[in-house]
C-alpha cells in the first residue's frame, strides 16, 4: 500500500517521535547497566518500558499510514550530548549529574514532541487519532520529566 503525500508527511512526523523514543531506549539501558543505585535501575527501568510501549504505538500508527517505521535514532545535536552527559556521569557515580542529564533529555523529548505537535500536519483532520496519541503519550513523557526533576531537586539540597 503506498501511502499518499499527507500520509507521507505524517509517517515523517511520526518517526521522527519513534527516533527520539529509541534514543531514550539506548540512553536509559546504557545508564541500567551503570548505576549500582537499585532506586536509579526501577526508574530508568520505568523509562525504558514507557519509550518502547510509546514506540509500538507510533510504529502501529506509521503501519496503518502505510509507511515503515524507523528503526534508527537522532543522535545528533541536545539528546546526544545528553546521553553524553549521562555516560560521563555515571562513571563517576554522581546522582545528581547522572538525573541532571536525564532531566536534560527529557527536555529535549518533550521538545521533540512539542515541534510534532505544533506542526501542520497533526492539525489536519485526518491526524487527529495520531494526534491524540501524541498527546497522550506527551503527557506521559511530562510525568516522567517532572518524576527526573523532583528527584534532581531533592539532590541539590543534600
Amino acid at each position: 500500500m503506498e501511502a499518499n503525500k499527507q500520509n507521507k508527511e505524517l509517517i515523517n512526523e511520526l518517526n521522527k517521535l519513534v527516533e527520539i523514543n529509541n534514543d531514550r531506549v539506548q540512553g536509559y539501558k546504557t545508564a541500567l547497566k551503570e548505576t549500582e543505585d537499585f532506586d536509579l535501575k526501577d526508574l530508568f527501568k520505568n523509562m525504558v518500558d514507557h519509550s518502547f510501549k510509546f514506540k509500538n504505538e507510533l510504529a502501529d500508527m506509521i503501519i496503518q499510514a502505510g509507511g515503515e517505521p524507523t528503526t534508527g535514532t537522532k543522535t545528533s545535536g541536545k539528546l546526544y550530548r545528553a546521553w553524553m552527559d549521562i555516560r560521563a556521569a555515571l562513571t563517576q557515580k554522581d546522582r545528581e549529574a547522572i538525573v541532571s542529564s536525564c532531566e536534560f533529555g527529557e527536555d529535549a523529548a518533550l521538545e521533540a514532541y512539542d515541534e510534532v505537535l505544533n506542526g501542520d500536519v497533526l492539525k489536519k483532520d485526518q491526524a487527529l487519532k495520531a494526534r491524540n496519541l501524541v498527546l497522550s503519550e506527551k503527557e506521559i513523557l511530562r510525568q516522567d520529566h517532572d518524576q527526573i526533576k523532583v528527584l534532581r531537586d531533592s539532590l541539590k539540597k543534600k
